[in-house]
């Protein structure tokens, strides 16, 4: 499990050297962000072996070596599905489609964390599960996630139509980030009831495109089936939690008012799982709609040292309490999980080709 903790410990060394918050991120990439995207591609996109669905995948290029392009692209996502065809009809397999999957989710990563004041800290927090579970498991709707990201990143500067053109992009990847697109409204914008206008008639046109003819089978297969995800209760409780943190101390956190009333609405939302798990039949469905709410734990803990200390100081002590718990939930993960075997042991695909040879 030591490359899981490789990942950890280069985003927390970067964290810990890097105590004062930036004011205003440059728009060129550091080289060591560069690295560190770099690094995150490889280990993401090279795996062998490693995560819950892997089988999955793989048979899901299979399947698209017998289907035309139209054929491929209209039984999935159609980005993702895309992809699968060429794979199968370049015998690329699945590492050239978690590579292409793993530079977009990487770039939409640090895009979002370079828009924190403390970018290596939320990098940090989201080494543990984002990065670790979603990313290296969960290949389209991390993907999905990390374009979303770029447009979160996006709606804090009020580029609304750049938020809705990632959130499509999203939703060609994994089609649920559709759900995403109504957040647009809560941007703060001065000319609301145009904004809610025209973004409820791109939610109508692109969930009818994408979403409607897979909300039976989701239905189905979700709440019908009454699938349970293990753990669930606890990844929403993640979300929960800076959630609660964040209400709690919402005026100190430095931000525009806009800002605070979005991700007001945010928090209230990763609360809002809480009771929706309690009542649904299917934890496995609120578990997947949850995971987009992950960028709240990566914007409301890098941000909490400054809130709860000084705006403007190092709070080297909270900056360690961050790293410590995420740490915690990291190692808590590796070796409690039920399902932490499949990410056991990570596998690297050129390592393993080359002892093969």
């Amino acid at each position: 499990m030591w490359p899981y903790w490789f990942l950890f410990f280069l985003a927390a060394w970067r964290a810990s050297t890097r105590l004062q918050p930036v004011q205003v991120p440059t728009i060129r990439w550091p080289d060591w962000w560069w690295v560190t995207f770099a690094v995150l591609v490889l280990m993401i996109g090279l795996r062998h072996q490693v995560g819950g669905d892997w089988i999955s995948y793989a048979d899901l290029i299979t399947e698209a070596g017998y289907q035309s392009i139209a054929q491929a692209v209209g039984t999935g996502d159609p980005a993702y599905s895309s992809l699968n065809w060429l794979a199968a009809r370049t015998d690329l397999g699945p590492y050239f489609v978690n590579t292409v999957c793993a530079v977009l989710f990487a770039w939409g990563l640090v895009v979002f964390c370079r828009a924190q004041p403390r970018p290596w800290l939320a990098l940090v927090v989201a080494m543990p599960y984002l990065v670790t579970v979603v990313a290296m498991g969960y290949t389209r709707q991390g993907t999905a996630i990390g374009l979303a990201m770029v447009g979160l990143a996006a709606l804090s500067d009020r580029k609304i139509l750049r938020f809705v053109v990632f959130v499509v992009l999203a939703a060609a990847f994994h089609k649920s980030a559709v759900i995403l697109m109504p957040l647009a409204i809560l941007a703060g914008t001065k000319q609301k009831l145009w904004t809610a206008l025209w973004v409820g008639l791109s939610t109508v046109l692109f969930y009818g495109l994408l979403l409607q003819d897979s909300v039976e089978a989701l239905t189905v297969g979700y709440i019908g089936a009454q699938y349970q995800s293990q753990g669930a209760a606890i990844r929403v409780a993640m979300n929960a939690v800076p959630a609660v943190l964040f209400l709690c101390f919402r005026r100190r956190f430095v931000m525009s008012q806009e800002d605070r009333v979005f991700w007001t609405w945010m928090s209230l939302g990763a609360l809002g799982f809480v009771g929706w798990l309690v009542v649904s039949p299917s934890s496995t469905a609120v578990d997947r709609v949850a995971l987009y709410w992950i960028p709240l734990q990566l914007f409301v803990l890098s941000r909490l040292p400054n809130a709860l200390g000084n705006r403007n100081g190092s709070n080297s002590a909270l900056v360690r309490w961050v790293v410590g718990y995420s740490g915690a939930v990291l190692f808590v993960w590796l070796v409690f999980a039920k399902t932490a075997f499949a990410w056991l042991p990570y596998q690297f695909y050129p390592w393993v080709a080359l002892w093969r040879w």
